[in-house]
């Protein structure tokens, strides 16, 4: 992987890699079927308020080189500016939070980098519940293997899937934590650290990072630059735990599934009074609970509710449906 910070006065070949097998993933950005979520979305609650970061060399295969030093850390927090932080090959970066990302509907974060279509740089995501035990989603690459891409090259976005930078600066690629198997060591509904990892572009086994499947991930290789590696500028959330009475709001507060088979869940920690009450407006349940441990309504017939949960002097109400 390399930059767009290296001069802008060159002009770079671009070689946009073929897939080798009929089955495609989303594509860039505006096309039809993209998953590419803009930084200004309202989908984002909240961004990186820490980080951590291990650089990578400028050319693994050429240690000689040293590290790549573009950009500093802090730049990868909050929502994405200008600047990155480059990591080199291999190089790492593990991002914090105020609040922790939970498992909800739909996707759960996003990951940006400042690539362009016709030069994505590209990195694996891992997710951890206590910032030791870390666990990456399943990751696919149809991009070719038979030919290096150069050092200008891009693979394109149809032929990656559940891998960082896949999609161009200011939009960032998805991550659903559902996808990633379940394990005792990872609280999914309490993720507090996310890890990015540089893909080394070289088809060489000897350099090579590979997916799920063991295929070489097949990215700009070499990029013996100081702004070499995945440049990450945020880390995005989507679904945020709620845990004080400043974010229970009727906006921030999540309830899924809805419709509701047997159990619900929230996105707030903290300990609730919770009310239910048929259209009537009869009483029908009635306790106190952790929303995010789960609410159980198998108990109730099926139809619409409206649910009160009172946390200190606030209140919400939100509709629900029992199948």
């Amino acid at each position: 992987s390399a930059s767009l910070y290296i001069g802008s006065s060159k002009l770079f070949s671009i070689f946009l890699a073929n897939s080798i097998n009929a089955q495609s993933y989303a594509p860039a950005a505006g096309l039809p079927g993209s998953t590419a979520i803009h930084k200004d979305d309202g989908q984002f609650v909240a961004w990186a308020t820490g980080i951590e970061v291990t650089r990578g060399y400028r050319d693994v295969a050429n240690p000689s080189l040293g590290f790549a030093d573009a950009g500093t850390p802090e730049n990868a927090l909050g929502i994405p500016q200008a600047y990155i932080v480059s990591l080199g090959d291999r190089g790492e970066a593990t991002v914090t939070f105020a609040n922790p990302i939970f498992d909800g509907p739909g996707f759960d974060f996003a990951v940006f980098e400042n690539g362009g279509v016709a030069f994505l740089e590209l990195g694996i995501v891992e997710v951890s519940s206590d910032g030791i035990n870390f666990f990456g989603f399943p990751t696919h690459s149809e991009t070719q293997t038979a030919t290096q891409i150069g050092s200008f090259g891009s693979p394109a976005a149809e032929y990656l899937n559940n891998i960082a930078g896949k999609y161009a600066g200011n939009y960032g690629t998805p991550f659903d934590l559902n996808e990633i198997p379940n394990s005792p060591l990872l609280d999914k509904q309490n993720i507090t650290h996310v890890k990015v990892i540089d893909v080394v572009g070289s088809i060489n086994p000897l350099y090579a990072t590979f997916d799920s499947f063991n295929n070489p991930i097949n990215d700009s290789y070499p990029t013996p630059f100081n702004s070499g590696g995945f440049d990450l500028q945020a880390v995005g959330v989507i679904n945020e735990k709620v845990l004080s009475t400043e974010t229970f709001t009727a906006e921030k507060l999540i309830i899924y599934p809805n419709p509701i088979n047997d159990i619900f869940y929230s996105n707030f920690m903290e300990n609730v009074q919770i009310e239910i009450y048929d259209l009537t407006a009869r009483l029908v349940k009635k306790m106190e609970a952790v929303l995010s441990n789960g609410i159980n309504v198998s108990d109730l017939p099926s139809g619409p509710y409206f649910v009160h949960f009172k946390f200190e002097e606030s209140k919400i109400v939100k509709k629900i449906l029992v199948q």
